[in-house]
């Protein structure tokens, strides 16, 4: 599935990563791995997959949680696909999907008010009714489609970018602004960032063909998204269930029955550490760019003053065409920061909220392994009970204590059958996410190279332009 996005495609020629690698020395490493890849700058035409077996689960490890729990939601459903099988797909017929986001508009006045855009889809999808669709969408259209894919496929371990967060601040400026600088900025950023999420999505092999997903690009009405608000009831619920969630983690903590999980655990970490830093960095770097063709701009207008009462006639024409000048460098300064924020510092924030992602998985796989274990302990117990039944020749109770033995073996042996499919679902995912990181930062590096690059020769064209100027006053 490619993505001909001009932010988003960032994809060129990727390294595959083997689910096996080691990730325990990637602490300083934006790529992680034991083994880095080496990323060739040239157009190399070939791809040659790593191909090893992956690990398997190891059996069981009792534990002593004695809670009972009630039947999980089922993961084994789909039957999980092998990395060469993945390999194989991938490399197989694909069909192109491109969504741009369009022509942003305010609907109502006040605080009622809210942005809509233009959802605009060309794709060559036979799933699709047609090749070319628009609809109109709203911000809440979007965090409703988040939670019902999340709900849907972090069950079985897949990894659903996220979306734009909701920010309350800026709202307010745009619902009680009047088209100021301030909210147009607001509603561009959050329009790239929209585009971004949904090609991110589409670029799923799973995800993209998701009813919900279809239905989100070609139905002209949707159900109203409920409980997206960060301070409706739906949003404390859920702010609740993360904390709870982090408080179970840390109280209740998983014997890994596989050191590859163990591994690309600590792998992810690294990486989040690092893009962290790295994204505050880029934020700083913006920041003074932004600063810069300020200054550049009031360095401009106080040379074109000074050069209207300058009394001299070349020095007036040199400080003049200096003026013009520094506006012109002003302007190139200007669309060096826009390219530092959305292709450097959007790109960061968004492998920050993908690795909030892949973490998520993980503990989902926590989650599926509790409630294995918690089902073997129940049997353990039960199976105890009809012994002593058998020993105490309580024949009415004996019955009906088989039958829940019997049905607590179901238990446990679906318990493990979920666990491994979530376990092999996520390596498979693992894979993949390490491909397209590698791909997207190498066309990162490359693209933000190639804009330093024409900035600095636009700059020498300019100043040499001057220099003829610059030696005529006398």
């Amino acid at each position: 599935m490619s993505d001909n996005n001009e932010h988003d495609d960032l994809f060129g020629e990727k390294k595959t990563l083997d689910a096996g690698d080691s990730a325990g020395q990637t602490e300083d490493k934006l790529f992680g791995g034991s083994n880095p890849t080496e990323i060739s700058l040239d157009d190399d035409s070939k791809d040659t997959p790593v191909e090893k077996t992956l690990p398997e689960s190891t059996p069981v490890i009792p534990t002593s949680n004695t809670s009972e729990i009630l039947d999980p939601p089922s993961l084994s459903t789909e039957d999980p696909k092998s990395q060469d099988e993945v390999e194989e797909e991938e490399s197989g017929d694909s069909f192109d999907i491109s969504i741009k986001i369009s022509d942003p508009f305010k609907v109502g006045d006040g605080m009622s008010a809210y942005m809509a855009y233009n959802v605009n889809t060309n794709t060559s999808s036979p799933a699709f009714k047609s090749s070319e669709f628009s609809v109109k969408r709203r911000f809440s259209d979007f965090l409703g489609l988040h939670e019902r894919l999340q709900e849907k496929h972090i069950l079985h371990g897949r990894f659903v970018p996220p979306p734009p967060d909701k920010s309350v601040v800026g709202m307010v400026k745009v619902k009680g602004s009047k088209e100021d600088q301030t909210s147009t900025d607001f509603t561009e950023r959050r329009k790239h960032s929209l585009e971004k999420y949904l090609n991110r999505v589409a670029r799923h092999k799973v995800l993209v063909d998701d009813p919900d997903f279809k239905q989100f690009l070609e139905a002209d009405e949707l159900p109203r998204a409920k409980n997206t608000s960060a301070l409706s009831k739906g949003g404390l619920s859920r702010l609740a269930k993360g904390i709870g969630e982090a408080v179970s983690k840390m109280t209740a903590k998983m014997v890994e029955p596989d050191s590859w999980f163990e591994e690309k655990q600590v792998q992810v970490d690294n990486l989040d550490q690092q893009l962290r830093k790295l994204h505050i960095a880029a934020e700083t770097l913006v920041q003074l760019r932004r600063d810069v063709h300020i200054y550049t701009g009031s360095f401009s207008k106080s040379c074109s003053l000074l050069s209207s009462s300058e009394e001299h006639d070349g020095l007036s024409r040199a400080l003049s065409s200096l003026s013009q000048l520094e506006e012109n460098i002003e302007q190139i300064q200007q669309e060096q920061s826009h390219k530092d924020f959305y292709l450097l510092s959007e790109t960061l924030k968004e492998y920050i909220g993908l690795i909030a992602s892949v973490k998520a998985s993980f503990t989902q796989r926590t989650k599926v392994w509790h409630n294995w274990q918690s089902a073997q302990t129940t049997l353990n117990k039960k199976r105890e009970a009809l012994v002593k039944l058998e020993l105490a020749g309580k024949a009415e109770k004996i019955t009906p204590a088989q039958e829940e033995v019997k049905e607590w073996e179901r238990r446990v042996e679906k318990g493990e059958e979920d666990f491994e499919s979530i376990s092999k679902e996520i390596k498979i995912e693992m894979v993949r996410f390490d491909k397209m990181r590698i791909g997207d930062f190498k066309e990162l590096i490359i693209e933000y190279l190639e804009t330093l690059l024409n900035v600095q020769q636009q700059f020498v064209k300019l100043w040499e332009g001057f220099l003829p100027e610059a030696k005529t006053i006398c």
